[in-house]
């Protein structure tokens, strides 16, 4: 009966006006972070971009879990909403933290898993762009938002791959001759793993809203 009822009541779509935004924000951030990873001499505006695009989706964030407690009626669970920002959230979160190891470290240059990395960052942002929108009709697009959800955590795999090569190759460039270079590469590699996580656990969130609404 309060399924029926949630069906003819008109919906707040606000919200995923709100998911698209800051989907959007998360995709120019891992964009930065990919060419920040390059070197170069523009790497403090790359760095000045993602604590940009880091401050304007915790306002969306916080746009949104305030809209969920002012909302009669939204699009799906409350606590799936919350989560789903939140895990989006969390993602550019880490970007951050990155970005401050490696202004702490006044890292220039990188090593390509780092690259590399960075490339499966931006991939998994795509994807969760792309997978955003179609939350909106979950029903017609639960076949994509399924595939998108595993291709996310394949994206996840080779990024766990790409860190433990790293760190091996850091190890036998520089673990007996330089420990501090370990240390600080070790710490960058880590936190790239990280916000690949975060997109894997916005990929399960959005593979738990299609099993309940489906």
């Amino acid at each position: 009966m309060l399924s029926l009822f949630r069906k003819l009541m008109p919906r707040e779509d606000r919200f995923f006006d709100l998911f698209e935004q800051h989907s959007r924000t998360v995709v120019g951030a891992a964009e930065a972070l990919q060419s920040l990873l390059a070197g170069g001499p523009d790497m403090e505006e790359h760095c000045n971009r993602i604590v940009e695009l880091e401050d304007k989706a915790d306002d969306i964030t916080r746009e949104v879990l305030l809209a969920v407690r002012r909302s009669f009626i939204t699009p799906f669970d409350r606590g799936d909403i919350k989560d789903l920002i939140q895990s989006m959230d969390d993602a550019i979160d880490m970007m951050h933290k990155t970005v401050k190891t490696i202004r702490l470290y006044e890292q220039t240059s990188f090593q390509p898993g780092m690259q590399e990395m960075g490339a499966a960052v931006v991939k998994a942002a795509h994807l969760v762009a792309e997978a955003i929108p179609l939350l909106d009709k979950v029903g017609v697009h639960a076949g994509r938002l399924t595939s998108i959800a595993e291709e996310v955590t394949r994206v996840e795999g080779r990024s766990d791959e790409l860190h433990d090569q790293g760190l091996k190759d850091l190890f036998r460039q520089y673990g007996k001759t330089d420990p501090m270079a370990y240390i600080i590469g070790s710490e960058i590699y880590g936190e790239l793993e990280k916000v690949v996580d975060r997109f894997e656990d916005v990929a399960n969130e959005i593979s738990g809203i299609v099993i309940e609404n489906v």
